[in-house]
């Protein structure tokens, strides 16, 4: 059997890159998704739309991450697992940053997995079981330069996690987070070239890693297989930064 077979999955920011790959592997471990986006056209087309449904949007809003969750609910019957994987970056040192910048990247990474992460966890409670992954970053570990908005929001998802986990234990319900490192994604690979070699030759295994990677741990973190974890934090790495 499948390891999601049957099981209702929301993830968010999954038009693209890391969220479309998780998408896209749950469906293929049996799974019904709901996925939410800003520009849920942009989801491609493929076998799997069959099993996906596509919403609008904005995971700083309550309400909308409400009615995503709310579509699960009327068309699958149940949330099963929660992946806060939208997010944004707007880049710059501390002296060029404005502060739109630095509260746009907050409230999308920070305010957005948080209105998952609660408003998830209230159905999960009451079904007595459930998994919401949370996807942080390398950059909230070890801060990165230029990133002050990113690395700080990407920190906070770790304390958040942890947080949760503790609260809705009792209920059956685990919070997990992952922190990818550099991942091939269109994001990254219009990085200059200088830049990308620098950061693989930080990473010990010599490559960037594939969004299918982080999506198989997410699916791990989604299904039974994890099943005594919470509150944990797994790296997806290649090492880097050990």
């Amino acid at each position: 059997m499948s390891l999601l077979q049957g099981r209702v999955a929301v993830v968010t920011g999954a038009a693209k890159g890391i969220g479309l790959a998780i998408a896209t592997r749950f469906v293929q471990e049996g799974a019904h998704v709901v996925v939410g986006d800003l520009d849920p056209a942009a989801l491609p087309a493929s076998p799997e739309s069959a099993t996906m449904r596509a919403v609008r949007c904005d995971v700083t809003s309550a309400e909308q991450v409400g009615a995503l969750l709310d579509t699960a609910l009327t068309e699958f019957g149940a949330v099963d697992v929660m992946v806060n994987n939208a997010g944004i970056t707007r880049d710059a040192t501390m002296r060029t940053m404005t502060e739109q910048d630095f509260d746009q990247v907050v409230s999308v990474h920070l305010n957005g997995t948080w209105n998952g992460t609660r408003l998830a966890a209230a159905i999960m409670r009451e079904r007595g079981r459930g998994s919401i992954v949370n996807i942080s970053s390398l950059s909230g570990k070890v801060g990165m330069a230029g990133q002050t908005n990113y690395s700080a929001a990407k920190a906070g998802i770790i304390g958040l996690t942890k947080a949760a986990a503790k609260e809705v234990a009792r209920f059956d319900v685990r919070v997990n987070a992952i922190q990818p490192g550099l991942i091939r994604t269109a994001m990254t690979e219009a990085m200059p070239e200088r830049v990308w070699e620098q950061k693989i030759a930080e990473i010990p295994l010599g490559r960037a890693g594939e969004p299918k990677e982080v999506a198989g741990v997410a699916l791990f973190l989604a299904s039974d297989l994890s099943s005594y974890l919470t509150g944990t934090t797994l790296e997806v790495t290649g090492g880097r930064f050990m």
